[in-house]
């Protein structure tokens, strides 16, 4: 019984972690996410093709998204499923903003490691 719910404590740490990113995300607040990556975080970003741009470490991430929140001011992220294993969440998602004056989206996938409660690692994905 301890070790299942050991697993399931870790779950929702993760869980908790994953939607208080997404929460500062979609408010546009880099100095808000920071709070939630380790200081060694990674994210890959999903371009450019073909394996995007790995940038390492909280403070490089976190500028990398001020930049990014700067030029798409409009965008906005939508969860459609989160699946959590461990420390471990797949996030499937739609990423909708305007584009030449009409609504746009493009779907997705963001796979993280959480540590400590907070984001170690978001490697992201994107359909076409």
């Amino acid at each position: 019984m301890k070790v299942e719910q050991s697993a399931q404590s870790e779950e929702q740490a993760t869980r908790t972690a994953i939607d208080k990113f997404n929460e500062a995300f979609n408010r546009h607040d880099a100095d808000g996410l920071a709070a939630f990556l380790t200081d060694d975080t990674v994210f890959e970003d999903t371009s450019p093709a073909p394996d995007g741009r790995r940038v390492e470490g909280k403070a490089a991430v976190v500028e990398f998204w001020r930049g990014w929140f700067a030029r798409n001011a409009d965008a906005r992220f939508e969860a459609e499923e989160v699946i959590v294993g461990g420390n471990r969440a797949t996030v499937l998602w739609v990423y909708h903003k305007m584009r030449n004056g009409q609504p746009w989206h493009l779907r997705g996938v963001d796979v993280f490691t959480v540590r400590d409660g907070k984001v170690a690692a978001k490697l992201a994905y994107v359909k076409g």
